[in-house]
């Protein structure tokens, strides 16, 4: 019966349906035109209406293919809960994940798989030198500032930690790749927290993928002491990790200080005590 009114209405008057606007995308160069890279933004709610400044989140993997959609959403439903803070969601698209997002060539087995990776600085210095003076020109953001990528992407954001701590307030690591180039950054973390740098708050989680993934990243964790919190989910796998811990990293990264209550399940359950709030 809804199919044959539908039928009957003619063209013409059938109402085809208007754009849905979460935001803006910037092409912005990455070594040349060929090369260059979209930017996508997700306002938050109320964003346009006022004069309020924003957090910004920083996604690394922020493609309308990768992840951007799904990060934009949780942050979304948690600034609804008050479970963490309206944001500013900049995606930023990788390519070459290898390239981009490993700092070292690796193994001679990985070099000979994978012989792009290893350019990681030149990408931190596009986010540095490019994505965040784009952003902080443009949108109202209140210079609190943090960032989130999952597996290669989290190798990136724990090196970024470590080699150049000041680019954010805040690092969310989820099932960080630091298997790679056998567990070297890991191994390098105790030396390199030694410069006597300020950190921002780092959150790093593992799930069930196994001792070679596991070890490192507690390593990490145990360099950084009460620095960081460590998620331990082995009830989930690398593939369904990043979903499901989303809202509980964006909770940590940008906290909003409510007390929830307990049936509420809002918690950070840190592996490390005193590093959640």
């Amino acid at each position: 019966m809804i199919a044959a009114l539908a039928l009957a209405v003619p063209a013409a008057a059938q109402d085809a349906g208007t754009p849905i606007t979460i935001g803006r995308s910037h092409l912005v160069s990455y070594g040349g035109e060929e090369t260059a890279r979209a930017i996508n933004v997700y306002l938050p709610q109320g964003y346009g209406e006022g004069e309020e400044s924003y957090p910004v989140l920083y996604l690394i993997d922020g493609g309308m293919d990768q992840d951007f959609l799904h990060v934009s959403g949780t942050s979304a439903l948690n600034a609804l809960w008050g479970r963490s803070q309206p944001a500013i969601v900049v995606g930023i698209t990788t390519r070459d994940r290898r390239a981009e997002l490993i700092g070292t060539p690796g193994t001679a087995e990985e070099r000979e798989a994978f012989p792009t990776a290893g350019n990681a600085a030149s990408f931190r210095a596009f986010v540095r030198d490019e994505v965040k003076p784009l952003i902080e020109a443009n949108y109202r953001t209140n210079g609190m500032n943090a960032v989130i990528g999952e597996s290669l992407a989290g190798l990136f954001i724990v090196e970024t930690w470590l080699t150049e701590p000041e680019l954010f307030d805040g690092y969310g690591a989820i099932n960080p790749s630091l298997w790679w180039d056998g567990q070297a950054l890991a191994r390098s973390a105790t030396a390199a927290l030694a410069d006597g740098n300020a950190r921002g708050r780092l959150l790093v989680s593992y799930s069930n993928e196994g001792p070679d993934t596991q070890e490192p990243i507690e390593m990490v964790a145990a360099a950084a002491g009460e620095g960081a919190c460590l998620l331990a989910t082995p009830d989930l796998t690398h593939a369904t990790a990043y979903h499901t811990l989303t809202p509980t990293v964006l909770q940590y990264l940008l906290p909003t200080g409510y007390d929830f209550e307990p049936e509420w399940g809002f918690t950070v359950p840190c592996a490390q005590q005193g590093a959640a709030e």
